[in-house]
């Protein structure tokens, strides 16, 4: 009976320790850490093994290293830009771009975000399309198939993807294959034996070192980036899967968006996987090369830039584009994204530019895959409509875009959503386009969009019934920590 009131003062003082870490070391945002010493406290023997496994800081790691990223002109091309635009003399190819040189310094600065300004871009919102161009791609590539993504799906269009790269590996060409091991769950090595037999490699981020238990469960990489032969770029929210493809009866038609680019921007995205493939590999890492970072064939006129974020940074880069991206707009601010649960900052740069008379519209999913980001999603949904933000459902399958347009002229594609997960814990990159036509294309995507949802208005809002107000309390109450 004895051992009862010791296991009980045990359980207390590691409740006070790690609340003492989340508090003195880890340094979160207030409302992560009032959301943790909830959950350490109201929880003690569970919310030990949670913050385990989801509490972990790696802002402090060093994750990504490349001795040879010199090699690349990186460092050169960044302080020329950026002198150049403190001094205001940089010679800016389009005005959307020059107007935006504030953006464009502190990506530039924070994130090493290269601008170029020869690219072409082709979006993609159908995923038989997008799968269809990059198959085609694929097929035509010449040196080297680098591709990355964090969910890889060993089902229908999986093994068509594996069966391709495969013949050409057969072929010689280099075939590098980089999955995130918590996306990807059900896959294994052996799925890609034939793929590693040709000569393919293939590469796992943050595996478990015992099965089905992973102490990294909280980051993960969700970039989805693929490179060929250096000269074609693929990057979006599409994974590889049969959803994707609109064949899931449960979500049904599947709407994403994903840009394919060709261009100096896509030097940017080989920079990303092969620090991604590095921190991976076990077997064989990068070196420079001159194949891996060709003079761009094809000479567009979109200027765009390539920004990663991740949990090995306090600066949340990401977050910050989206932020600066709200604040200037003068007209309109067009958001879709499946998952919408902003940090105080986003949503008071959204709420300021609702009341300030910008039309302010963002487009959900009318169907949860995650269920208290979901509720928490309609719940900050309803406050923004009360500053006069327009709310749409997408009500034709499943909306999975990250996008956002603001005026038109400026926007936002990638894998990043607008919650804590994304600007957080996850390993995330997003284009940050300037041009015009982009910005116009991307716009009527969201207008044709609308003629398939419904909008949320206050009335429809304010019926919803009791349960669901519950839901979305205490899925607003975990949200910084979702």
């Amino acid at each position: 009976m004895t051992i009862w009131p010791w296991a009980a003062y045990i359980l207390f003082a590691l409740n006070v320790t790690f609340a003492v870490v989340i508090i003195f070391l880890e340094r979160r945002d207030p409302s992560a850490t009032w959301a943790w010493l909830m959950v350490l406290f109201f929880m003690p023997f569970l919310g030990f093994f949670l913050y385990l496994v989801f509490g972990q800081n790696l802002s402090r790691s060093r994750l990504f290293d490349w001795d040879d990223k010199k090699k690349v002109g990186i460092e050169e091309q960044i302080d020329h830009q950026k002198q150049a635009i403190k001094g205001s003399v940089f010679p800016f190819a389009n005005p959307h771009t020059q107007e935006n040189a504030k953006l464009v310094y502190m990506l530039l600065s924070h994130n090493d975000a290269v601008l170029s300004e020869d690219n072409s871009v082709d979006i993609y919102i159908d995923g038989n399309a997008k799968f269809e161009a990059l198959i085609e791609d694929i097929r035509h590539a010449k040196d080297h198939i680098h591709l990355q993504y964090y969910i890889f799906r060993f089902d229908e269009l999986g093994k068509k993807l594996i069966h391709i790269l495969t013949e050409k590996a057969r072929e010689g060409i280099e075939v590098c294959v980089l999955f995130d091991d918590l996306g990807s769950r059900k896959l294994r090595r052996h799925h890609f034996k034939e793929l590693i037999e040709a000569g393919g490699v293939v590469e796992v981020f943050f595996p478990s070192p015992i099965p089905y238990v992973n102490l990294r469960l909280n980051y993960r990489n969700h970039r989805k980036i693929v490179v060929i032969d250096g000269q074609i770029g693929y990057i979006g929210g599409f994974n590889v899967g049969n959803e994707y493809l609109g064949k899931d009866p449960s979500f049904g038609y599947w709407r994403d968006t994903h840009l394919r680019v060709k261009g100096s921007a896509v030097h940017s995205l080989q920079t990303r996987f092969i620090l991604d493939w590095n921190q991976a590999s076990k077997q064989y890492d990068f070196i420079y090369a001159e194949r891996l970072f060709p003079v761009p064939t094809t000479k567009g006129n979109v200027a765009l830039q390539v920004v990663t974020s991740g949990p090995d940074s306090e600066l949340e880069q990401i977050k910050s584009g989206y932020f600066k991206l709200i604040t200037t707009a003068k007209k309109s601010i067009y958001i879709q994204t499946p998952y919408f649960i902003p940090d105080a900052s986003i949503l008071d740069a959204l709420r300021i530019a609702a009341l300030s008379g910008v039309d302010v519209k963002i487009m959900i999913p009318n169907k949860p895959d995650h269920m208290f980001v979901y509720w928490a999603t309609y719940s900050y949904a309803g406050e923004l409509m009360k500053a006069g933000a327009k709310i749409y459902i997408y009500n034709n399958g499943f909306i999975h875009a990250k996008t956002i347009v603001v005026d038109e002229q400026l926007s936002s594609v990638g894998t990043a959503n607008i919650d804590v997960r994304s600007f957080r814990l996850n390993f995330e990159v997003n284009a940050f386009i300037y041009d015009y036509e982009s910005g116009q294309a991307l716009a009527k995507n969201f207008m044709d969009d609308m003629l398939v949802s419904y909008e949320l208005t206050p009335e429809l809002y304010h019926q919803r019934p009791l349960i669901i107000k519950f839901k979305e309390s205490i899925s607003r109450l975990l949200s910084p920590i979702l």
